[in-house]
């Protein structure tokens, strides 16, 4: 309502308006303050997490950021979630070495459950298993790239050399070239059960399938610790 003086009627006069962000800030004063001081306490511990740490966390960035725009998978749903934290990685390196996605993840499941830096007792290496003698002087044996790259040129060479049978080239991954022409009852143990497992996961996830009895058996037979390794060592 407009005020009458000395007979003029004049307006109110307005008091200029506090700006926005600094009126916000005046309002929430208190808060700051007690923000100020939690930081205060929390920095300097987070100043503690190591280079290494920091190192992973940069190192996860590019595999972050393409699953953010890949969010299907490629391998078949029944494989451990260690194997399918590989899973885009696995397509890549199925389509540079012209194998089945699930057939290298099968292998991956069995050799290592995804686990990067695990080695043998007869020395194989890294996530799919492989002997020394399939690399390259010079060549980083746990590098994950470098690692599937071989294991997947001997699994290729494995698939042609037992003419596509998926089972003899499961065997000759395991026991070598030599015993896709010798029968199964004089395999070595080991490729024995290689063989059996290998066919069974491979078989049920050539059929898409989210679940396996086979891949159960082998974690029940001694696979869950090798997959809990893998686990703590992706932080998964």
């Amino acid at each position: 309502m407009a005020v009458k003086t000395s007979g003029r009627y004049h307006r109110p006069v307005k008091s200029k308006p506090v700006p926005g962000w600094y009126g916000l800030f005046l309002r929430y004063l208190p808060g700051w303050i007690i923000l100020a001081a939690a930081l205060s306490i929390l920095l300097p511990n987070a100043g503690k997490v190591t280079l290494d740490a920091a190192g992973r966390v940069l190192a996860e960035v590019p595999r972050w950021i393409n699953n953010l725009f890949n969010n299907h998978t490629v391998i078949a749903p029944l494989f451990t979630s260690e194997v399918e934290y590989w899973d885009t990685d696995i397509q890549r390196w199925a389509t540079e070495n012209d194998v089945d996605p699930n057939l290298l993840a099968t292998v991956m499941q069995i050799e290592s459950c995804g686990h990067p830096t695990v080695s043998s007792y007869a020395g194989a290496q890294g996530l799919f298993q492989v002997m020394p003698f399939h690399f390259s002087m010079g060549e980083n044996q746990l590098d994950p790239d470098t690692n599937a790259f071989r294991g997947a040129k001997f699994l290729n060479y494995c698939v042609n050399y037992a003419d596509g049978d998926v089972g003899l080239a499961l065997a000759c991954y395991n026991g070598g070239p030599s015993v896709v022409n010798k029968a199964y009852a004089i395999w070595p143990n080991e490729t024995q059960r290689y063989y059996v497992w290998g066919m069974g996961i491979y078989a049920d996830a050539a059929n898409n399938r989210s679940t396996s009895d086979t891949l159960n058996r082998w974690l029940a037979a001694g696979g869950s610790g090798l997959c809990q390794m893998a686990s703590d060592e992706l932080g998964i």
